[in-house]
């Protein structure tokens, strides 16, 4: 009887890591629910940002790599105005397109924090993946804050950092 329990036991573990693995990648964002139209007669300011993300970090040597979960947070400064982002998109270490997360117009409430996660299993970014955002602010509004959350807790060992967005354009 131990031995059936044993092998029951041996045989969920597995099966729960392969489902944990194996699943879809979660949408934790949904864009479609977000789109905004913007009028011409809008007088909005256009901003570009620019924000490194680090899907792996190096190891001991450039030879061994070691994966990392990405926060993208995305941040809404203003108390009163709703912001937009017209496009949002995700490059890997050489500058191939991994993902274009948006490419109409969708908004952001007046301090609202939206989340983009790479999963630690993604390692498509590499050591120098990049997000490139297109924004549009209401005149005198804040601009929005772009920041990359890095994370490990591999074993008993915890790894984190942060990078913050520069504006490009």
């Amino acid at each position: 009887m131990k031995k059936i329990i044993t092998l029951l036991i041996v045989l969920f573990g597995f099966y729960s890591c392969n489902d944990i693995l194996g699943k879809e990648e979660y949408e934790k964002v949904n864009w479609n629910a977000r789109e905004a139209t913007i009028k011409p007669s809008d007088s909005l300011e256009v901003g570009k940002s620019y924000l490194s993300v680090y899907s792996q970090i190096y190891s001991y040597s450039q030879h061994k790599t070691y994966n990392l979960t990405a926060m993208i947070s995305i941040r809404n400064t203003s108390a009163k105005d709703t912001i937009y982002l017209s496009k949002v998109d995700y490059y890997d270490t050489h500058g191939a397109l991994l993902k274009t997360y948006i490419d109409k117009p969708a908004y952001l409430t007046p301090m609202e924090t939206i989340d983009i996660i790479i999963n630690e299993v993604d390692d498509a970014g590499g050591t120098g993946g990049n997000f490139i955002f297109d924004w549009k602010t209401p005149k005198n509004c804040p601009e929005p804050i772009f920041e990359g959350v890095m994370t490990s807790t591999s074993g008993q060992q915890g790894l984190s950092f942060l990078t913050q967005a520069k504006r490009i354009d």
